[in-house]
């Protein structure tokens, strides 16, 4: 689910504001979360940079993460074709887990930034078995 309430923040100055880009218990196309991956965590954030008209392969996450558009606009279509999303500059969606899926950039190029909650040594994305 996507929120874009802002409130001040607890505790801060005057003046500080915070808004809540995503919070949710189920990916964008509705599949709840089951729980988080074994192990230690490690978190990680990537800024990832997608050419204009450009497809990325077809893959899932064996991780909960969430992505936000920093410019340009970004389709996130499931690989069976039945759901899509189109996301513009400063949305924000929670990702699908072990679900193939692939994002593809408008007319100009989309940067995005993406937050994993993984374990460690676990791979952010797998490709789609050829």
């Amino acid at each position: 689910m996507l929120f874009a309430a802002s409130q001040a923040s607890a505790g801060q100055p005057a003046g500080v504001q915070s808004s809540v880009l995503v919070k949710s218990e189920a990916s964008w196309e509705g599949t709840s979360y089951a729980a988080y991956p074994a192990g230690a965590p490690e978190l990680s954030v990537i800024k990832i940079t997608i050419p204009a008209n450009t497809s990325l392969a077809w893959h899932k996450h064996p991780m909960p993460n969430a992505a936000y558009v920093l410019s340009g606009e970004l389709t996130v279509e499931t690989q069976d074709g039945k759901q899509r999303k189109v996301l513009g500059q400063g949305e924000a969606l929670a990702e699908m887990v072990e679900r193939h899926h692939r994002g593809t950039s408008g007319a100009t190029p989309t940067e995005l930034i993406v937050f994993y909650a993984g374990s460690k040594d676990m791979p952010l994305s797998v490709p789609v078995p050829e």
